[in-house]
């Protein structure tokens, strides 16, 4: 009979397309690696994978043998998946990748909840606002606010993302507030990144525009307390300015724009057919924690 492992390691070669990223994952040098592809191909008789030094690819016979490889792995997480939550407990390290500001805010003060309710699950969060490389990083999934467009990874949508122009108060008593979008070219503007680009929705559809101002930043948290202290206009989430906005810190400019509604908050992650458990949890939680109206909107 085949090794189970060697079933798994084959998927992983074939979803990394690297017998060097699929032993990264699962913890075996890419010789271990190759050596079990080699004995799972003598025992069936057939080549299921073509090597060149610089891609792997599916054989015919390697193809169909894959989708029913995907077939059994995800039967076995299906009843993993039962056993771990009818008992509540998951194990090993669940690592994820979320943008900074948002991981902070939204992500960490909720973990408590999880954790505690799998207490042999560890959780490996890395915050960052560049996109990870889910699989040549070892991530289970990865926390997005995106336009997202087609691609390998399979995405899941978590919440709206409601982006706003908004200031403070005090700049807008010192500077005036704008009454036409026309007219932000005459305000000091706060964009989120050097050289940023503005995709907005108005009245007669989308359009962009690049704002000018004299702060100059690659962080996004910088340009979210510039704006509160008074320092110009800035294009906000919601999720990040919620609470300025009900207390009066911020007030919104410009209400008939507001960023296109093609962005969201989504979870990705490699592979449908073959989603751990502790992955499928997580996503979980996070959906019914954020919902179709997030918290941050009530």
């Amino acid at each position: 009979m085949t090794n189970l492992g060697d079933l798994e390691i084959f998927a992983k070669v074939v979803s990394t397309g690297s017998m060097s990223l699929a032993g990264r994952a699962l913890g075996f040098s890419p010789a271990v690696v190759s050596k079990r592809i080699k004995r799972l191909e003598d025992r069936l008789g057939t080549r299921l994978l073509q090597r060149t030094t610089r891609q792997i690819s599916l054989t015919e016979v390697g193809q169909g043998f894959y989708d029913r490889v995907l077939g059994i792995l995800a039967g076995l997480e299906e009843a993993e998946f039962y056993i771990s939550g009818r008992s509540a407990q998951m194990h090993g390290t669940l690592k994820i990748s979320a943008p900074t500001s948002f991981g902070r805010m939204h992500i960490a003060p909720h973990l408590k909840d999880f954790m505690e309710a799998h207490p042999e699950l560890a959780i490996n969060l890395v915050l960052t606002d560049e996109f990870s490389d889910i699989v040549g990083g070892g991530f289970d999934l990865a926390i997005r606010i995106a336009e997202l467009t087609d691609s390998s990874l399979v995405a899941r949508r978590l919440a709206p993302v409601r982006r706003l122009l908004c200031a403070s108060p005090d700049y807008l008593a010192a500077h005036g507030e704008p009454k036409h979008i026309d007219e932000l070219k005459h305000h000091r503007c706060l964009p989120a990144h050097n050289n940023d680009t503005w995709r907005l929705k108005g009245p007669d559809g989308a359009l962009s525009l690049r704002p000018e101002g004299l702060l100059i930043t690659n962080s996004s948290e910088v340009i979210r307390e510039a704006v509160i202290a008074g320092l110009g206009i800035a294009l906000r989430s919601t999720w990040d300015i919620g609470e300025e906005l009900k207390s009066g810190r911020l007030v919104q400019v410009l209400p008939a724009y507001e960023g296109s509604h093609n962005v969201a908050l989504s979870a990705v992650y490699p592979s449908r057919q073959f989603l751990p458990a502790k992955v499928r949890l997580f996503i979980d939680y996070l959906a019914e924690l954020y919902g179709p109206v997030p918290y941050w909107e009530r």
